[in-house]
């Protein structure tokens, strides 16, 4: 009894502190950081009396000692949303960081495109991060951010109702090798979510987001059967797309060219960025099955998501050819392997710094028509799977052959 008397002291000890606080917190911000005041006081936070030393701690009170300020990291958020964050830790948003860290010539590009948050960064932010990487970032890049949780919930109003709305994926899956919100919005989903939005249609009418297939009942572990470069194990019993994703994978780094595991393959698994067994891929299958059953029948879904996968199938057999043929070049000495490339093979990872047109060629059609093909049958939209994806791997592989030929020719 005296123990729960003492917890309960100490409780209300620090709420009244916390208020306390934050009082003086406001007093001052609403001067000086007039907007960041609003956005809490319109929060949940603000109405479940959760002041602001609760994420930044009570150690910064003046001008003079901002830099005793706390910023909070997903283990400040699981203080009270222990769940979320452990389901988030376990989801391919978590990796985010890390896979872009893992990117061989991610280096290379200027600071504030990835630690400034400028470029690739900025999406990425949402991955979690090391402590000493936290450090580095607050030395020589970007020290906000950090929370991986703020970018769908945009602080300080950490709105569930926002960050349930597609539009907040839309900043990060866009454009180039991320077009998802393209590929949703202008699909039958996206345009009823739209109009329902709108209040054209009924507020009880279906119309799925983003997150009601990739977030099912709030789940924060966001993943997918094939991952973003849908590559998988175990291999097909087909044997052509069996040679067709060994090439593939050849190109990523993750077999060498002879088809035996590099180092890479350790840090691909280690990532969980793509499926290694048949069961963890059914898993994901299966869960969208079940979202897909809410509105139509299981046998159209499994069907649906079958032409998913015969798109990549056939995209995987463009994209082979194509890493052949390249292949081809450097086998014969016609093109000369980099510094930075571990075999003489195209390295599809190192391509954001192409030494020549063919390379890049064989660069953009893997990261952005390959991925639009297959992402664009997936997210129902039509325009994208073909202008957009198929189309445009046929126009690259003729240009690949029409280019292997002069460079043969010349030397």
């Amino acid at each position: 009894m005296i123990k729960q008397k003492w917890f309960v002291a100490l409780a209300l000890g620090l709420f009244f502190a916390s208020t306390s606080f934050a009082e003086t917190c406001i007093e001052c911000h609403k001067k000086i950081t007039p907007s960041i005041v609003s956005d809490w006081q319109l929060s949940e936070h603000s109405r479940n009396d959760v002041g602001c030393s609760v994420c930044h701690g009570d150690q910064h009170k003046t001008a003079q000692d901002v830099k005793n300020t706390l910023i909070p990291t997903p283990e400040t958020c699981a203080n009270c949303h222990e769940e979320k964050v452990e389901q988030f830790k376990k989801g391919k948003h978590a990796v985010a960081w890390a896979a872009m860290n893992a990117m061989p010539t991610i280096h290379w590009q200027p600071m504030a495109m990835t630690e400034g948050m400028k470029g690739c960064g900025a999406c990425h932010k949402i991955g979690l991060k090391s402590e000493e990487e936290i450090k580095t970032l607050k030395k020589e890049g970007s020290g906000f951010g950090v929370a991986s949780c703020d970018a769908c919930h945009t602080r300080h109003t950490f709105s569930k109702k926002e960050a349930q709305q597609p539009q907040a994926c839309q900043t990060c899956h866009m454009g180039f090798d991320h077009p998802q919100w393209e590929m949703y919005s202008a699909s039958k989903h996206g345009v009823r979510a739209l109009l329902k939005q709108t209040g054209i249609l009924d507020k009880e009418a279906a119309a799925p987001t983003c997150q009601t297939c990739h977030m099912q009942d709030g789940n924060h572990e966001v993943r997918t059967a094939w991952g973003f470069l849908a590559v998988r194990l175990p291999m097909p019993e087909d044997k052509q797309w069996a040679a067709d994703r060994a090439t593939i994978l050849q190109g990523l780094g993750v077999l060498d060219p002879q088809g035996k595991p590099t180092a890479r393959l350790d840090v691909v698994k280690a990532a969980d960025v793509v499926r290694l067994t048949q069961e963890s891929w059914q898993k994901e299958r299966d869960k969208m099955i079940k979202t897909c059953n809410q509105c139509h029948s299981v046998n159209f879904a499994k069907g649906e998501l079958q032409k998913g996968d015969d798109m990549i199938k056939n995209a995987d057999r463009l994209m082979a050819e194509a890493i052949r043929i390249v292949a081809g070049l450097y086998k014969d000495g016609i093109l000369q392997k980099p510094e930075n490339y571990a075999y003489p093979f195209p390295d599809l990872l190192t391509f954001h710094d192409s030494p020549t047109p063919i390379e890049n060629k064989l660069f953009v059609m893997f990261l952005e028509h390959r991925m639009r093909t297959f992402q664009g049958t997936f997210h129902a939209n039509p325009d994208y799977a073909l202008w957009y994806g198929w189309s445009e791997m046929q126009r690259d592989l003729t240009d690949i052959k029409q280019s292997a030929k002069e460079l043969r020719r010349d030397n």
